[in-house]
């Protein structure tokens, strides 16, 4: 049987069982407390900051990037070697796992995080529920049966009425999750969830919820020590999602109101003393348009959105795990807690918004944070942006006396912060705080794809952008001549180029007038420009009486351009050779559309599939995406196999075209 109780002591050195942003932040406060601090990584990960950084740093694995951070014998025996006597597991990878927990206690390490037998108890969705229903929490209506069968799941969907959510039973970040709004594309979607949840967790069972349309995703926070206390720090409104996932946190939530706040947090706060917990976690909530909220699921761990809580109670949430680890009471009690001002977060991803949020991967080659707001990473310019991980790899957390002061802070501090080299989400999080449903508040899990297409809407100026790109691409040339102020008594003429920005090509003339000014001639439009200063990496110009300033970055026929906070990629296809003609698999050949782990193949050569029938099944950055048939026809080679790792663009599968005739 399990060992119910946290194992309780002092300790000196702390291995953190994670990576990136979180393993930082984890050793700061540690280091805080006079705390030794030791790192692990996989081979993937052997210059990464986290490794840099740590007092001393293990190696635990070289294939299997990912599964180095979930090999429980590697890390236990990272802590023997190191001296380490506590083990933080940050979020994702180990830290809901009971395995792991219960590991550590048997090797007489601390964990810190609570014990085996709550995480087991509320690390499973269903068993979760069930729990919270005997203590009188409202929770979803759905199913969460043994019977896993494909007959039986379908029809407890039918019982429950589409649409349904499909959830992964272990786990979180909306790995495993599915919306299902139709019986016909139900046992798709079936498929694909378990399929993710087995990659995600180890374990591919899931249930099925009732799918509560345009509700807030309000989350309480919850600790608990010891010797008895249990309080609650208030609620986050994590409502701006993609993909099941996060996006955009904050406190407090504009839709909750002092007494309906009181309510949830006595609910929270009587489910930890209930299971005798200890440490951080958090109660996870569906907020519907009545203002009725059920219980979804507990988070045994630190979550990620964790600072926008730091931020408006002023308490540091790793300290106090370090605290209660260590066998102290909490240094404070409900009747202490203030909240002060307002606070959001942001989810910088490595990905494409406009091309359905698709991971990206690659060499980051110039990153800067501003200063006066605060961003947790793990980032250096030249760092590596590899496939294996999720896609998150900063968070930028603004607070102000408002919330639209805090917006206001955040949006700036977007501007502000420069990541050139891989595409990110920095200018969608900016169209999101700018939309005028996100300024009032009115925010639901609906927003991203209510909104869509305005988040995604070229910027009105996207004219302007083009002829900017074009100048830089002139002056930043080793081709062309030095920049210097002042007029020229050169001859002048327009030097042709040809540009791709967006996926758009651009014909465009760049002429050095006489007078010092340059005219960029972008598809027929003229723009003049007037230099005043110009770097390696930033340069700063008039256009029509306006000072204005951009960094950029010349590599190759890449310019990496970053104007007002919006990062474009461009590319000089003034010398390039034309490329051949393709259009998303119409020549009957399926690419990958990133670099990713085959994990399931779904067709065999002389099958007949039609277009847009799945072909296959591609994981990057913990998400499966679905590669499908361009064209109607025969397959004729499938040129991967399960569990390969491919890179973007490679062939993976060949269609020939139908030939039938009727």
């Amino acid at each position: 049987m399990r060992n119910g109780s946290v194992q309780h002591r002092s300790f000196y050195k702390v291995l953190v069982a994670n990576r990136g942003e979180i393993a930082l932040r984890v050793m700061r406060s540690a280091r805080q407390l006079g705390l030794g601090v030791v790192g692990v990584y996989s081979e993937a990960d052997r210059d990464a900051l986290h490794v840099k950084q740590a007092d001393q740093a293990v190696r635990i694995g070289e294939a299997l990037p990912v599964q180095s951070y979930l090999n429980i014998p590697a890390i236990i025996a990272a802590a023997r070697a190191s001296g380490a006597d506590a083990v933080h597991p940050g979020y994702g990878f180990l830290a809901e796992n009971e395995d792991f927990a219960q590991a550590c206690k048997d090797a007489s390490l601390v964990f810190i995080g609570p014990s085996p037998q709550a995480i087991e108890a509320m690390g499973n969705k269903a068993g979760a529920k069930e729990i919270m229903k005997k203590a009188g929490v409202p929770v979803v209506p759905g199913y969460q049966g043994a019977d896993q069968s494909d007959d039986v799941m379908l029809a407890e969907a039918k019982k429950i009425g589409f649409p349904v959510m499909i959830k992964a039973v272990a786990g979180g970040g909306g790995r495993g999750m599915r919306l299902v709004t139709e019986a016909a594309s139900f046992p798709d979607s079936l498929r694909s969830a378990r399929s993710e949840a087995k990659a995600a967790f180890g374990d591919p069972t899931v249930i099925l919820e009732r799918a509560i349309q345009n509700p807030r995703h309000i989350e309480i926070q919850v600790f608990g020590d010891s010797h008895g206390n249990a309080i609650h720090l208030g609620e986050r409104d994590c409502s701006v999602q993609r993909r099941h996932q996060k996006l955009i946190e904050e406190a407090p939530s504009p839709a909750v109101t002092p007494e309906l706040r009181a309510k949830m947090g006595e609910v929270a706060v009587a489910a930890v003393k209930a299971l005798r917990y200890e440490g951080a976690g958090t109660l996870e909530f569906l907020l519907d348009q009545s203002g009725e909220f059920y219980f979804m699921e507990m988070n045994t761990r630190l979550q990620v959105e964790h600072p926008v809580t730091e931020a408006i109670t002023g308490l540091d949430l790793v300290e106090l795990q370090l605290r209660v680890a260590r066998g102290e009471a909490l240094p404070v009690k409900q009747q202490d807690i203030r909240f002060s001002g307002h606070a959001i977060e942001v989810r910088l991803c490595s990905e494409d918004a406009a091309q359905d949020f698709m991971p990206q991967s690659g060499r980051m080659a110039r990153w800067q944070v501003p200063d006066g707001i605060r961003v947790e990473h793990a980032l250096q310019s030249g760092s590596e942006i590899p496939p294996f991980y999720d896609s998150m790899i900063a968070k930028v957390i603004s607070r102000g006396a408002s919330r639209e002061e805090a917006r206001g802070r955040l949006i700036v501090g977007l501007e502000q912060l420069t990541a050139l080299g891989v595409t990110t989400n920095q200018a969608f999080l900016m169209s999101c705080l700018r939309h005028p449903g996100f300024a009032k508040g009115e925010a639901t899990t609906a927003f991203i794809g209510a909104h869509r297409d305005a988040l995604l809407a070229p910027r009105a100026d996207a004219a302007f952008d083009t002829a900017l790109a074009g100048l830089l691409l002139y002056v930043a040339s080793p081709r062309a001549p030095s920049w210097r102020s002042g007029r020229s008594l050169s001859a002048t003429f327009p030097l042709p180029a040809k540009i791709e920005v967006a996926g758009q090509t651009h014909e465009l003339e760049v002429t050095r007038e006489r007078d010092g000014s340059y005219t960029v001639a972008t598809d027929g439009r003229p723009d003049k420009f007037e230099i005043d200063h110009l770097d390696a990496d930033a340069i700063r110009f008039r256009h029509d009486g306006v000072m204005d300033s951009a960094k950029f970055l010349r590599d190759g026929d890449r310019l990496y351009l970053q104007h007002r906070g919006i990062p474009l990629a461009v590319i000089d296809l003034t010398l390039a050779a034309p490329k051949a003609a393709t259009s998303n698999g119409g020549d009957g050949k399926v690419r990958a559309a990133m670099n990713g782990r085959v994990v399931a193949v779904l067709v065999k050569p002389g099958d007949r599939v039609t277009a847009g029938q799945p072909v296959l099944t591609l994981e990057a950055m913990k998400m499966e995406h679905l590669h499908k048939a361009g064209i109607d026809g025969v397959v004729t080679a499938i040129d991967v196999a399960e569990g390969e790792q491919v890179t973007t663009g490679r062939v993976v599968a060949v269609i020939g075209a139908d030939q039938k005739t009727g």
